[in-house]
């Protein structure tokens, strides 16, 4: 199936060891012996404390719900884990006409409704985790990751370290935000107590 890399002995003795294809690939055996891949080794996130998560199933649980277009798990050496999330422009087009909000402060009521639904929604892929391994900040974006901004790859994947350096400034609030006043760290304490309302919406 493979030989190895051309004219790259170094990447050919890191993909095969001992006769095997090294793929990179995490997954799990089932019961009656079914194989999952649940992500990249490449892509897992290892927070301050040392959890170690996998971002794929996270993404993917975050993703069933009609709003949400994309999302990427961040989260290293952080005290808890987050998210980027950008929203499908059609779908939010059809949920603002049905929640058909009137009336004086329209627009901060919308806000609020959505900033609600995209929590229950975070909820809903937290429930698959342990408590460690779930979203306790996230932020909305105001547009999607595509190949014109560089973002996603041609083959439409997400590009990890790209959409991190790219939204540094975002991921670094999301985290602030949560801090107290002249705190420049949280200590893995107070993530374990972080909650619903520490959710971040832009």
């Amino acid at each position: 199936m493979f030989q190895g890399y051309l004219g790259d002995d170094g990447a050919t003795r890191a993909a095969l060891r001992g006769g095997w294809l090294a793929t990179g690939d995490l997954g799990h055996l089932d019961s009656e012996g079914y194989l999952t891949i649940t992500g990249r080794k490449k892509d897992v996130i290892i927070t301050s404390s040392g959890k170690s998560v996998a971002p794929a199933a996270l993404e993917q649980r975050l993703r069933m719900h009609p709003l949400i277009h994309q999302a990427v798990v961040v989260g290293d050496n952080q005290p808890c884990v987050g998210a980027l999330i950008t929203l499908d422009p059609e779908f939010l087009a059809h949920w603002r006409a049905a929640l058909a909000l009137q009336g004086e402060m329209r627009e901060a009521r919308e806000e609020n409704a959505l900033r609600e639904e995209v929590a229950r929604a975070v909820a809903a892929a937290n429930s698959a985790v342990s408590r460690s391994e779930s979203i306790r900040v996230f932020r909305v974006l105001p547009e999607p990751f595509d190949v014109t901004n560089g973002l996603l790859t041609p083959s439409m994947k997400l590009r990890r370290d790209e959409i991190v350096r790219h939204y540094a400034s975002e991921i670094d609030a999301m985290y602030q935000s949560r801090r107290r006043p002249g705190r420049a760290t949280i200590t893995a304490d107070e993530a374990s107590n972080w909650d619903d309302s520490d959710n971040v919406f832009r």
